[in-house]
């Protein structure tokens, strides 16, 4: 018998060619699925802007050089103007650039409305402590200065836009009978965060990510929240709850909304203990005293949200820069970033510090601004620094030692509070009397809301010397 060699097995054979050939077909035919329909469910987000349009600039409109001192030069030659306005509604998450807002009693509208808080045990506990003591917890309101992290977490407003409703746009915000979305006439937050969950979950939102948004983009979890303060029938739908928080010396009570986080969140910032998140209440603001002017001077008791101390805060980019060709840089801080101070108005076209020989100005409109408000405000003190300005506002890392270091050595100018570093200024807004145009006439005719605008000059109407009043020193009228 002779020998036969092995025959190969019927069937086509297919070779690398057609391997490629077949790999092609499937990218061709199968990315523009999944680049229109990518294998995630619909956000949030996609489905307000059925019916709502985002408010503030995106990155190609700016108006704030982020980083002045690489970039450009602040402008200090001409008439102060502002240059950039920010609003922050949720405490130490990002903010929103405008181009106009409504100046209202308690600041800039939307800003600072809401904050994220703890729950703490007492601590620490002494052996004299009683049993009853030892059990008590409160909530504390929390920022970048403890969990940094919270620079990561993005928030979005949106507002009605009528156009869109008449083009048959729908709210297709969750299937939830207890959903947020009540009518077209509400405004929308949008929180969102990083999070990519383990396994094929976290894969396919990957994808979906980066066939949506970019490349650079990267899953992230939403929450959505209203701006208008929640109904009673809301309050009981969704189980908020009234609670006290603290915020520096004040205690005030709040809507407390966790019900409506995420585990995540917590996960994503590093809080051990219980996370909640806090409405300020209209009717309860924090009454401001120590600096602010006296009801009898402004013609209303002066109030604040959620700010720290006082309802706005201005900065001088001319500061800023002047700041950041004094501090040693190195790789983890090459420029300045002014939003690293988190100031609602920025100004430019004064030299460095001159806003703090300021003690009321008016912001006047333009040739190019819309509106004809004129604005005024009281220029109430310096803003003294903490540690938070080391926190990067893209990434969230928390530099060891600057600008903290900096300030303290060139900016310890406050003769009322040594040892720290100041820079920017607190404003209490200051409202006109109709009949009079004169801040703080008859508060009975008084219009308590005014505009702020890009591009608004500056005009000081009054200049003196300031001496901050700290704290633990009496917070009543007759300072």
């Amino acid at each position: 018998m002779g020998y036969q060699a092995d025959l190969p097995p019927p069937g086509p054979v297919v070779g690398p060619g057609s391997l490629f050939l077949i790999a092609v077909t499937i990218v061709v035919f199968v990315l523009p699925i999944l680049i229109y329909l990518p294998p995630t469910r619909p956000t949030v987000t996609e489905a307000l802007l059925q019916t709502h349009s985002r408010l503030g600039l995106d990155d190609s409109q700016r108006r704030l050089p982020r980083h002045p001192g690489r970039e450009s030069k602040a402008n200090n030659d001409g008439p102060g103007r502002i240059q950039s306005l920010w609003i922050f509604p949720v405490k130490s998450c990002k903010g929103i650039e405008v181009l106009e807002s409504k100046v209202v009693p308690a600041g800039l509208e939307y800003d600072r409305i809401y904050t994220f808080a703890q729950l703490k045990s007492p601590f620490p506990v002494g052996p004299d402590t009683l049993d009853e003591a030892k059990k008590e917890h409160s909530w504390e309101f929390i920022s970048q200065r403890q969990f940094p992290r919270l620079a990561t977490v993005s928030v979005d407003l949106y507002v009605p836009d009528i156009r869109k409703a008449r083009g048959g746009g729908q709210q297709l915000l969750s299937g939830d009978s207890t959903d947020k979305s009540t009518s077209l006439g509400d405004a929308f937050i949008v929180v969102r965060f990083p999070w990519q969950e383990l396994g094929l979950r976290g894969t396919l939102a990957w994808l979906g990510a980066k066939l949506s948004r970019g490349l650079r983009a990267v899953p992230e979890k939403e929450i959505i929240l209203p701006v208008s303060f929640p109904s009673d029938g809301e309050i009981e739908a969704r189980k908020y709850t009234w609670e006290p928080v603290k915020i520096w010396r004040d205690t005030v009570t709040a809507l407390n909304m966790e019900a409506d986080l995420p585990r995540e969140l917590r996960l994503h910032l590093g809080v051990s203990n219980r996370l909640g998140l806090f409405r300020v209440d209209p009717s309860r603001l924090r009454e401001v005293y120590r600096n602010a002017p006296k009801k009898v001077e402004a013609g209303y008791q002066p109030v604040t949200g959620w700010q720290d101390a006082y309802p706005v805060h201005m900065l001088n980019l001319s500061s800023v820069q002047d700041l950041d060709a004094k501090i040693n840089k190195d790789d983890n801080l090459k420029s300045l970033d002014p939003l690293r101070f988190r100031a609602n108005i920025i100004v430019d076209g004064v030299e460095a510090y001159e806003e703090e020989t300021w003690k009321t100005i008016r912001f006047n409109p333009g040739p190019s601004n819309k509106r004809h408000d004129k604005t005024n405000f009281h220029v109430s003190c310096r803003t003294v620094r903490c540690k938070m300005p080391n926190v990067d506002q893209d990434t969230g890392f928390r530099h060891p030692a600057e600008p903290d270091r900096s300030l303290r050595k060139y900016r310890d100018v406050d003769p009322g509070i040594k040892g720290v570093g100041c820079l920017g200024m607190q404003l209490t807004p200051l409202f006109c009397d109709a009949t009079t145009d004169a801040e703080g006439v008859n508060p009975d005719n008084m219009v308590m809301e005014s505009w702020v605008e890009v591009g608004m000059g500056v005009e000081v109407l009054s200049r003196g010397p300031h001496r901050y009043v700290r704290m633990f020193e009496s917070d009543r009228p007759d300072i």
